[in-house]
């Protein structure tokens, strides 16, 4: 990135001197052009006041100008620098033609770039009939900037040297910060940077902020999940083996199959709500139908119900039909683990009571019930994977601790918002609010 800066920077510059150059030059050579046309014409109209015709070689050299005075009919009376004698017939030349027609005429010749010099003419017609020219010869542009070359070179050397040394310092402040960021990643707080970078480096710190606390969710999934497969295992491995050993009574025989039932069905479980997070986490934005939330939650009641008598909770249904854009499936799924949660952490003759409504922010589900309730120091943690409140008590009940997160996921696949208001004895009422369309 710095050699880029570099290169940059050199370029912007080289092209700026190039550019200021070259128009510098092209304006001072107009200038120039327009003071030498300036000054033939002052020193012809002096010359003709003065009428000093004899004295015009003199004159000539000095100022450095040649001076020809043409006759009426095109021969040359008077010139500074030639032989009258031997000029040709001058009313053909452009000057002349001009200034006969005209009172005056300004002229320039052999202005080409690749030419040493140019000539410039000024020719006044006189009372008389005659024209009097007076004429320059001066170096070309390309004269010009042959002839200061070196000493364009040596600017333009000492400019990119310059530019180099400012290049070099505008690049290392720029890039300070950043190299102190790129070895100081954990440290972002404490390194200096300019108001320009805080946005990015916001970014970059939550960024990482967010991979630090996933790599740690990952980890810690992994160590419950490990721990939560091996605790089913080791029961079944061990009262089959104790079977399969004939340690095992007739009468305990009964008792250690029902265990192995329990455990591997603790096991299954387990195993789908992992693959049901497994599918979550990989499924993007699906493209959702309108359905009737009441509906679905009334469909999902009666495999509800034995759940409901084991542990003696009463689940009640209210509200109106209303219609979102979501999965049937997955809302089968939210409303179904939401309250199996609500019936398992129930006290004998509780209830539950679910709600499909509508208010202001939009329509909303709300499973609510008067079971043993959350302390609010736990609020937070509740939706995380393999979490619970109460372990002994989630394991009596053969909760897998995934319920409440596979429900966040669904949540957050629809672009819905959860909330929770629990008090430890009082009951829990969990809301999903669906946003307006």
């Amino acid at each position: 990135m710095e050699n880029k800066i570099h290169r940059q920077f050199f370029l912007i510059a080289a092209v700026s001197i190039i550019a200021s150059l070259l128009l510098t030059m092209g304006v001072f050579y107009k200038r120039f052009q327009d003071q030498v046309a300036y000054d033939l014409k002052t020193f012809g109209q002096v010359l003709l006041e003065t009428q000093g015709w004899e004295k015009a070689g003199e004159i000539a050299d000095e100022e450095d100008i040649r001076i020809t005075l043409i006759e009426e009919d095109g021969t040359v009376s008077i010139d500074s620098e030639a032989d009258v004698s031997e000029m040709e017939n001058h009313n053909d030349r452009p000057e002349v033609i001009e200034a006969r027609e005209n009172g005056e005429a300004t002229m320039v010749r052999n202005s080409s770039t690749f030419s040493d010099t140019t000539e410039y003419y000024y020719a006044m017609r006189l009372d008389d009939g005659r024209v009097l020219r007076v004429s320059r010869e001066v170096s070309s542009v390309s004269s010009i900037f042959f002839e200061t070359l070196p000493l364009i070179l040596a600017l333009v050397i000492c400019i990119m040297i310059l530019a180099v040394v400012i290049s070099r310092m505008l690049t290392h402040s720029i890039m300070e910060p950043i190299n102190e960021l790129a070895s100081n990643i954990d440290h972002m707080q404490d390194v200096k940077i300019y108001k320009e970078l805080v946005p990015f480096v916001n970014t970059i710190q939550q960024q990482h902020e967010n991979i630090i606390r996933q790599s740690k969710m990952r980890q810690d999934f992994t160590a419950n999940v490990t721990h939560e497969l091996k605790t089913p295992l080791t029961s079944i491995s061990g009262y089959s083996e104790l079977i399969e050993t004939g340690m095992a009574s007739e009468s305990d025989i009964k008792h250690f199959a029902h265990e192995i039932h329990k455990s591997s069905a603790r096991l299954l479980t387990t195993i789908n709500d992992i693959i049901r997070l497994s599918e979550l986490d990989s499924e993007g934005h699906e493209l959702y139908d309108k359905v009737d939330l009441y509906e679905i939650a009334k469909d999902a009641l009666p495999s509800l119900e034995v759940s409901a008598k084991k542990y003696q909770v009463s689940v009640y249904l209210h509200g109106q039909s209303e219609i979102i854009n979501a999965s049937e499936e997955r809302m089968i799924e939210l409303i179904s683990n939401l309250v199996d949660n609500a019936i398992r952490y129930n006290k004998p003759n509780g209830r539950v009571d679910i709600t499909v409504d509508h208010d202001e922010q939009g329509t909303y589900l709300s499973v609510k019930d008067n079971g043993i309730g959350i302390p609010k120091r736990y609020h937070d943690r509740i939706f995380e994977r393999f979490y619970r409140v109460d372990k002994s008590r989630s394991k009596a009940t053969g909760g897998t601790g995934l319920g409440l997160a596979i429900v966040k996921h669904i949540v957050l696949n629809h672009q819905a918002v959860l909330s929770i208001d629990s008090e430890e004895g009082k009951g829990t009422e969990i809301v999903v609010h669906f946003k307006k369309k």
